[in-house]
């Protein structure tokens, strides 16, 4: 599955100058990390939000966001929002920040 360019230049954008950030091209689409630990992703035009199990069942209720079934089971944690639900700026940056407190305070990945 292709991934939608215009949606990663701008999650691009929003990513610019953080440090420790990269992307990965993964489940068919484009991953970004944090530290080694993966933020969110693009998957078609759907943005993949890793967004933690605290946030987990807010993030269901709000507009657009649904459960990531990914491998047909949902991943708590993980929700997939509609390109509806990210089309403004905003919108995106929104998820994307939620995205980035969350990985931010994972425990550094261990070398090796």
């Amino acid at each position: 599955m292709a991934y939608d360019e215009g949606l990663a230049e701008r999650v691009n954008d929003y990513f610019h100058g953080r440090p420790g950030f990269t992307t990965r091209r993964m489940f068919g689409g484009l991953c970004y990390m944090l530290n080694g630990h993966m933020c969110c992703g693009i998957l078609g035009d759907t943005l993949m939000a890793r967004v933690g199990p605290d946030q987990y069942a807010a993030c269901l209720q709000l507009p657009f966001a649904r459960e990531m079934d990914f491998t047909g089971r949902a991943l708590t944690g993980f929700v997939y929002v509609a390109p509806e639900g990210i089309a403004e700026d905003a919108e995106l940056d929104a998820w994307l920040a939620r995205c980035e407190t969350f990985v931010a305070s994972l425990p550094p990945k261990s070398a090796g």
